[in-house]
């Protein structure tokens, strides 16, 4: 008769998964923010004309 596996792994290994994968996603998240932050501060140094130029308003900068 064949024997089904049933061995799961075990519950520290799959916590220690959620973590990482926590701080991945934190990691993630902190460099998209931080070149959007890039993104804003360059823009920001623009003139309205400059700006006009790229197909952006000022108040639109915010929002990147």
């Amino acid at each position: 008769m064949a024997q089904t596996a049933t061995k799961h792994a075990p519950l520290g290994a799959a916590t220690i998964l959620h973590v990482v994968n926590a701080f991945t996603t934190t990691f993630d998240e902190v460099i998209e923010w931080n070149k959007n932050r890039k993104t804003r501060k360059v823009l920001s140094g623009l003139t309205d004309a400059q700006l006009e130029d790229i197909g952006l308003e000022r108040a639109e900068i915010a929002k990147i």
